[in-house]
């Protein structure tokens, strides 16, 4: 009796794309609940009529209605229903599987390129024959570099998607004026049609870059670092099974949100507030610093590192078991 296998042959420069989609899927649907509650927190005060240098100079502070994460978590259940925590899903769902499949696409190849610069071989020969030799000999540094050039290419699919996702999540808060999109689509047409492309859907796109290019460096520095510390003796990385990239994964998840979370903030202000149109990343920086202090900044940080554990230990399993499924 012949014996079924649970292996697909799949071309190796597709391998990281599709494992990488695979992982964006998984990763979203136990990161949105939190993301949404993220966004609210973040956008809160914008929601009531705007950070602007008004508050300051008039010495008041804009009005505070989420108390914490629980508090805003509890009221959008309570006011809009589980639904309201998933409200806009579809559309981070294909992004996340879109940024994910290029993330770790990008990945793969900026590895060949840094090792092909120090000396390994050709990254086309390497692509194409699944060579991963200078791969493992790469240093954690060379590595994050990777990383960091990864999260380059992969702001430029998120900002689009993000502004959708943010729009949509703030327009559910009990405070927000944004709400006129009966769903994605419509965001997007109406942001084009309002806003145009660089200036509407490429909204925010250098507080994204300045996100994700320190953020991924420190994702993949964490997670290689990790397999690298859990390698047996004389063993390679194929020899890792799935508690190395749960582990991994959850602490690189927890880094990249760290890394440079202000930027986040940032983002999502421009991003759901007409009033900070046409205004730089760093005025926008300093006007909340000034009015709400260092904790403005990284409002939201516990509740964002509290679901991103989860959410990339998810990602890294089902991208490394998806390349093995693969293989």
């Amino acid at each position: 009796m012949s014996q079924s296998t649970s292996h697909i042959t799949v071309p190796p420069p597709l391998r990281d794309f599709l494992a990488g989609t695979m992982g964006g899927f998984a990763g979203k649907l136990l990161d949105y609940p939190l993301d949404t509650v993220k966004v609210l927190l973040q956008t809160q005060h914008a929601t009531h009529g705007g950070t602007s240098s008004a508050h300051v100079a008039g010495g008041n502070k804009p009005p505070v209605i989420y108390r914490g994460a629980w508090h805003c978590l509890r009221h959008t259940v309570e006011t809009k229903g589980v639904s309201g925590l998933y409200k806009g899903l579809s559309s981070p769902l294909l992004g996340s599987m879109a940024e994910n499949a290029v993330l770790f696409w990008m990945y793969s190849h900026c590895k060949r390129w840094v090792a092909f610069a120090s000396g390994g071989t050709d990254p086309i020969i390497a692509a194409h024959t699944a060579d991963q030799r200078d791969e493992e000999n790469m240093t954690l540094l060379q590595l994050s570099l990777a990383g960091a050039g990864a999260g380059f290419g992969a702001a430029f699919v998120l900002t689009p998607v993000e502004l959708v996702k943010c729009r949509l999540q703030v327009q559910n808060s009990m405070t927000s004026g944004f709400r006129v999109y009966s769903g994605p689509i419509d965001v997007i047409v109406q942001t084009i049609k309002t806003e145009g492309i660089t200036r509407g859907l490429y909204r925010g796109h250098m507080s994204t870059l300045l996100r994700e290019i320190p953020g991924n460096f420190v994702w993949y520095g964490t997670y290689e670092g990790v397999c690298k510390l859990m390698i047996p003796p004389g063993g390679t990385k194929s020899d890792l099974g799935p508690g190395a990239h749960l582990l991994g994964g959850a602490l690189a998840g927890v880094g990249y949100w760290t890394a440079f979370y202000p930027a986040d903030t940032i983002k999502s202000l421009i991003q759901v507030h007409p009033d900070h149109s046409g205004r730089g990343f760093f005025e926008i920086f300093k006007t909340v610093l000034q009015e709400e202090g260092v904790r403005g900044l990284y409002r939201g940080w516990g509740v964002t590192a509290a679901r991103a554990a989860p959410a990339h230990a998810a990602i890294f399993t089902i991208y490394e078991q998806s390349l093995r499924w693969m293989s």
